[in-house]
């Protein structure tokens, strides 16, 4: 008996030491941990650095070269009095230094439009990672709460059970004092089987779904906690607004803007190469020489100073390339247009969906919680007559599962409203505000 309170006791510590998890912690947890939101985030870090000035044309490129020559070997010099002489192993030493400016004054505004495309670039690649959130939130809310369904729908089948067990124990009572036959305590021992299987299954998938919810979370497997079973839904008011603005606040709807805006600068910075280009350039740069041939009147010679120049570059034709280039952006331009308004049609539909379904589970919950309430107060009276003797043991079992097909029709339908919500919000672009 000590050995059976010891375990007890440990379960309940271990039971009661269990963390709460919240959707907040859950949240956080995945921002920080998921393995798909640091790939998106790196990748929004590599977009940045491509976007900034000094990935752009607007800076001017220098660079420093120096060097050493050595030219070694015989010479033979003659005059013109016909004097000549002949020296062996000479060399003549060459060194040399500079440093180079080079600056693009004007360039038919091409690298400006190409410094708005990269920035638009980075703009779509923050809304693209504000779509892999979106979305393993999205995943991460399903799990948790489909959770929280089987964690109730858990206490709901441990009711049931315990029902069917002091049911059993009074049937065997009562066939005990013969006020009962043994096909009541067979059927009793069949109903309490039945609802321990579906306790044990359960359990079993209550397990699974958490490792689902801790993958996601990119933590232990095995790590337990409770999560909040009470749920809340955004109000009327607020989900007609979410709907009106949804279209525009659709993350994938932007990201199609964004497509298009990047198809027009791309049009315009090819059109620009058409344009004329001018080029300022500098220098600073020294040369020494040293010569080791006696005859020459100068041995040694050393050079230094500025240069400086412009250079105007006219394109006049390039074998056709910018004319192949040009007709291509039209072409990307026309289908990004047509993309955006293929795909206005279809997020608009998915939101109309999205918003009557929601609308819709609303009602339908209320419907199933009067179903609910109605047979937990049939439940209550069958209860009370069973005590009372007045009703059989079958006609108990007929309420108990009556009241066990509507309280988990009930919970099930909360949660696939909340589910239902969370889709909503998720297309009208609003499940990361709102969480």
């Amino acid at each position: 008996m000590r050995k059976l309170t010891y375990i007890l006791l440990i379960f309940f510590n271990i039971s009661y030491a269990q963390d709460i998890l919240t959707t907040d912690m859950a949240v956080k947890l995945t921002l920080e941990n998921n393995l798909d939101i640091k790939v998106s985030e790196n990748i929004l870090e590599i977009s940045k650095n491509n976007s900034s000035i000094l990935n752009s044309d607007y800076l001017p490129t220098i660079s420093a070269t120096s060097g050493i020559n050595r030219n070694q070997g015989d010479v033979e010099v003659k005059t013109n009095q016909g004097i000549s002489a002949k020296i062996d192993d000479t060399y003549n030493d060459e060194n040399f230094g500079s440093v180079n400016i080079v600056y693009n004054l004007i360039d038919g505004r091409g690298r400006r439009y190409n410094y708005k495309k990269s920035k638009e670039l980075f703009n779509r690649t923050e809304l693209e990672v504000k779509e892999i959130i979106e979305n393993t939130l999205l995943q991460l809310f399903t799990v948790y709460f489909d959770f929280a369904r089987l964690t109730k729908e858990k206490k709901i089948l441990k009711n049931t059970l315990d029902i069917s067990v002091e049911r059993l124990d009074r049937v065997k009572t009562k066939y005990k004092f013969g006020q009962s036959t043994s096909l009541e305590v067979s059927s009793a021992e069949v109903d309490k089987n039945t609802d321990s299987l579906n306790y044990l299954n359960i359990i079993k998938v209550l397990s699974n779904t958490k490792r689902d919810l801790n993958l996601i979370m990119n933590v232990d497997l095995e790590t337990d906690f409770k999560v909040v079973e009470d749920i809340d839904f955004i109000n009327e008011i607020e989900a007609e607004k979410f709907f009106n603005m949804g279209l525009n606040n659709n993350t994938l709807f932007q990201i199609l803007n964004k497509d298009v805006e990047i198809s027009d600068l791309e049009l315009k910075a090819i059109k620009s190469t058409y344009l004329p280009t001018v080029q300022l350039r500098g220098s600073y740069g020294w040369n020494e020489t040293i010569d080791e041939i006696a005859y020459n009147p100068v041995n040694e010679f050393y050079s230094k100073g500025i240069s400086t120049g412009v250079n105007i570059s006219i394109p006049i034709f390039d074998g056709g390339k910018r004319i192949t280039a040009t007709k291509n952006a039209r072409l990307n331009l026309e289908n990004s247009l047509i993309q955006k308004n293929k795909n206005e049609l279809e997020i608009g539909k998915n939101l109309r969906n999205a918003y009557d379904t929601y609308k819709n589970n609303l009602f339908l919950l209320q419907i199933q919680e009067k179903s609910f309430k109605t047979s937990k107060l049939s439940f209550s009276k069958f209860e009370e007559k069973y005590s009372l003797g007045l009703v059989s043991s079958l006609e108990f079992r007929q309420a108990q599962t009556n009241l066990l097909r509507a309280e988990l029709l009930f919970n099930s339908s909360m949660f696939e409203t909340k589910i239902s919500e969370l889709i909503f919000l998720k297309l009208s672009g609003e499940i990361v505000s709102n969480y």
